[in-house]
């Protein structure tokens, strides 16, 4: 353990500086995703025939490598935080529109005749009525979109020291130090778990009605005379 939190200078942070600066160009991206991908799913939802091709264009984006979305910014951004959080941010739009698509679809059609019967127009209905139902599968698509985010940063070493975190694997080569690599990558993945729970924290606060699995598991299973009869 002799050196594993023994930063080397040129990389301008201490350890904790790094993981500050690792969650800052982790998760904006995310939040920019998510204020992207919520109206976007919006007109995917209120005109069907636009999602396949949103789709296949979130897709095929996130097809493109890392390393050339850098090449393509670096010219207009410079070696700099955004010209890695913009590429994370367009991964993010493949995970969270279909999440929000499918958990907007989800509302029953008589709670939206509801609704619109106490005159909800579609956006009020929409933040209001569709968006509060579709929390649990927007949250799924979050934790995914944050722990793959967490994990892609590090790509940023690629670029003068744009990892936060990842440069530590890149300073493990120059410096044949292994141990920045191992704390690099056990600190990733402790902040992924970290962010992993703290949002099924928040489901569960913004989603007081729903069962939690304990609950939900006790009410699936029969009761003993039920079971055996």
């Amino acid at each position: 353990m002799n050196g594993f939190f023994d930063i080397p200078s040129d990389l301008q942070h201490s350890w904790f500086g790094l993981i500050g600066l690792h969650l800052r160009e982790a998760l904006l991206p995310v939040l920019a995703g998510l204020v992207i991908a919520l109206p976007l799913s919006q007109l995917c939802v209120r005109f069907r025939w636009l999602y396949p091709p949103v789709l296949w264009v979130t897709t095929v984006l996130y097809a493109i490598p890392s390393l050339a979305f850098f090449v393509v910014l670096i010219d207009y951004t410079g070696q700099t935080e955004l010209t890695v959080m913009i590429p994370l941010t367009v991964y993010t739009l493949v995970i969270l529109v279909p999440a929000i698509v499918d958990g907007v679809r989800s509302v029953p059609q008589e709670t939206l005749a509801a609704a619109t019967a106490m005159g909800f127009g579609p956006v009020r209905r929409y933040a209001l009525v569709q968006l509060p139902i579709a929390v649990p599968a927007i949250i799924a698509g979050l934790r995914v979109a944050t722990v793959s985010s967490i994990s892609l940063v590090s790509v940023g070493a690629l670029i003068g020291n744009q990892g936060a975190l990842g440069n530590l694997i890149n300073d493990a080569n120059i410096y044949n130090r292994p141990e920045l690599a191992v704390n690099a990558v056990l600190t990733m993945a402790v902040l992924a778990i970290l962010a992993d729970g703290l949002l099924v924290v928040v489901r569960l606060l913004l989603t007081p009605w729903m069962p939690s699995g304990a609950r939900a598991r006790r009410a699936q299973r029969p009761e003993p005379e039920v079971a055996a009869r």
